[in-house]
């Protein structure tokens, strides 16, 4: 029993064995054919790599190059052995690197990529442009180790696109916008106006004078060539980079759109004006660019242009109405006379022709030193001496007379000219205070002057101070210089650090029209003021406005406790002065003691009130 027993187990073993030895031969088998069959495929991926029109690459997770097919030489010019020293992503345009690795990232995380564009820098060391898929490859495990990325270059079709769609948008003569384009930009200003009142815009619609003739006498090819020189000299004029046309002539800061609707007749759209003579400088610079003679068929012709301009700022319904206004002024324009720039506006056409009027004039006026510098004085409001004086800008205009500031800065603002004039003020008061120091050394008295935004946000506005002080030996506490509380809380941290450095020089500082604006009190205590200068406005209610009185009062205390001066504007009566000393304010200025006089009435004025006060004494 027991030898049956173990010829029974020798016998399971011999089975046993015999079956394990069975599983090993097909596991070796199966693996073989896994191997073969992994070896076709991989032979077939390099049959179809190698012979496909596109660029096909295998990259590991952390993108190095495994494989490049032989179509990247022939598309980008690089060899294998240069793609292979070469890191993918020095290839890759730098603003298209992020999405690159994004979708990489997006196709190992999922197994799935989706279609990308980017460009690729070919050997020549242009750009192509690159459709690209990539497609996961996974390991037993399920873990994606490779990505398989397919390249096709789309660069020719693109460019093809594109020009089709520049084609629609833009007239086949003159590369310009064509009215499609233009009525679409026009259709954007049209709502962007009715949701914003302050925001203008402006038509010019521009006619050849005479074109028929051209077209007559040339033929249809050379007047063609009329049209495109034109295009060309309008487009050129319009640059916002002009800069030495800018300088003689300033064009708006504004975006401009140049189009043609067909024919000799052209459009622009003047985006963000400020003022109506934007529009009439513009037209302006157009008519001057076209008349210049044009050599064409071997001869030499002069044109002209007729320009209707409309105005965002009279009521129309519809985008196409303003277009309509610009093509009637033109065409009365032409109607009289040709060559001439008609407003469809009467009333902004005046304005217009005015406005530009001033700029000629305040530019030659400071050429030709029109302006003046008149002295306000302020004065110890306790006992009426005269503390000092606050210099203001006139002009004294060949044919009208004295003009009040008020009347000019803005157009000198806007021509770039105020900054200029502010560093000239400052040198003549520096200058004026010094002569007045050496003829009366014993009278203590300070120049204010006021200060522009332009100025103030001058680069070299601190180092024009200085020079105005040293040149003039001015001690730096006899200037105060006023800076109005918009201008100082428009970057109150900018202003903070001007104020800093005017300090430090030891000049004194005043905040300006003061109770009218939105100082924080926080940056009134970091500006290094020692001045706060009350409004006009303010004063001026003091003997009929409870609240105007109590809001001029509480400046007062407010500045006080802050260890500063008040100087109070618009000092028109006694009663100003009687409540004003009351409130303990220090210093005013106004009419009650006198107007702005010239530098001889100012210092007959210092004269007479020094006898005063001696005699007083």
């Amino acid at each position: 029993m027991a030898m049956l027993s173990l010829d029974f187990l020798d016998q399971w073993t011999v089975y046993l064995f015999g079956a394990l030895v069975v599983l090993l031969s097909y596991q070796q088998w199966r693996l073989y054919q896994l191997r073969k069959e992994s070896a076709k495929r991989e032979e077939l991926f390099r049959i179809v790599a190698e012979n496909a029109a596109d660029m096909i690459a295998l990259v590991d997770v952390k993108g190095h190059r495994l494989y490049n097919s032989p179509a990247y030489e022939r598309i980008l010019g690089y060899s294998p052995a240069e793609l292979a020293k070469t890191p993918i992503f020095e290839q890759i345009h730098p603003e298209d690197r992020y999405k690159v690795l994004e979708a990489g990232r997006e196709a190992r995380d999922t197994g799935v990529g989706k279609p990308l564009r980017y460009r690729v820098k070919h050997k020549n060391g242009k750009w192509r442009i690159l459709e690209s898929t990539a497609n996961a490859i996974k390991n037993a495990e399920g873990d994606v180790e490779k990505l398989v990325i397919v390249n096709r270059d789309i660069t020719d079709r693109r460019i093809a696109e594109e020009q089709l769609e520049h084609n629609s948008f833009h007239d086949a003569l003159t590369g310009l916008p064509n009215r499609r384009l233009f009525l679409d930009r026009l259709q954007h200003s049209f709502v962007r106006a009715q949701r914003n009142t302050g925001y203008q815009y402006a038509i010019l619609f521009v006619d050849l004078d005479g074109f028929k003739s051209y077209n007559d006498l040339l033929g249809p090819q050379a007047a063609d060539e009329v049209i495109m020189e034109i295009g060309r000299r309008m487009a050129a004029c319009l640059r916002q980079d002009d800069t030495v046309a800018r300088a003689a002539d300033k064009l708006p800061d504004s975006d401009v759109v140049l189009s043609r609707l067909g024919g000799d007749e052209f459009t622009i759209l003047l985006e963000s004006i400020k003022d109506p003579s934007d529009a009439m400088r513009v037209a302006r610079r157009i008519q001057a660019a076209v008349a210049e003679p044009v050599k064409v068929e071997g001869q030499t012709i002069v044109p002209s242009a007729s320009i209707g301009i409309a105005l965002s700022a009279a009521p129309q319904e519809k985008a196409e109405d303003i277009l309509h206004d610009a093509e009637t002024a033109m065409r009365r324009a032409k109607s009289l006379g040709g060559s001439r720039s008609e407003v469809f506006d009467e009333g902004m056409h005046a304005r217009a022709v005015s406005r530009l009027q001033l700029e000629s004039e305040l530019r030659t006026a400071f050429s030709q030193n029109q302006f003046r510098v008149y002295y306000h004085p302020i004065m110890h409001l306790q006992n009426k001496q005269t503390a000092g004086f606050e210099a203001l800008v006139r002009w004294h205009h060949p044919q009208q007379g004295v003009i009040s500031p008020n009347k000019f800065l803005n157009a000198a603002e806007d021509i770039g000219l105020l900054a200029a004039v502010g560093r000239w003020v400052s040198m003549q008061a520096c200058r004026q205070l010094a002569t007045w120091r050496a003829k009366y050394p014993n009278v203590d008295l300070h120049m204010a002057v006021n200060v522009s935004a332009k100025q103030f946000a001058h680069a070299n506005f601190v180092g024009d101070i200085r020079d105005a002080l040293q040149e003039n030996r001015i001690e730096p506490a006899r200037l105060h210089l006023e800076v109005s509380e918009s201008i100082a809380m428009a970057d109150a941290t900018f202003s903070s650090n001007v104020f800093a450095q005017l300090s430090h020089l030891g000049i004194g500082l005043s905040l300006d029209d003061f109770g009218v604006g939105s100082s924080s009190l926080v940056w009134l205590r970091r500006f290094s003021i020692d001045t706060l200068k009350i409004d006009r406005s303010l004063v001026a209610g003091i003997p009929t406005d409870r609240s105007s009185a109590d809001t001029v009062e509480l400046i007062t205390t407010l500045a006080h406790h802050l260890g500063l001066k008040v100087v109070a504007e618009g000092v028109e009566s006694a009663v100003h002065l009687e409540r004003l000393r009351k409130m303990a304010c220090e210093l005013g200025q106004g009419y009650f003691f006198a107007q702005p006089l010239d530098a001889e009435h100012a210092e007959e004025f210092l004269r007479q009130h020094r006898a005063r006060a001696a005699a007083a004494e």
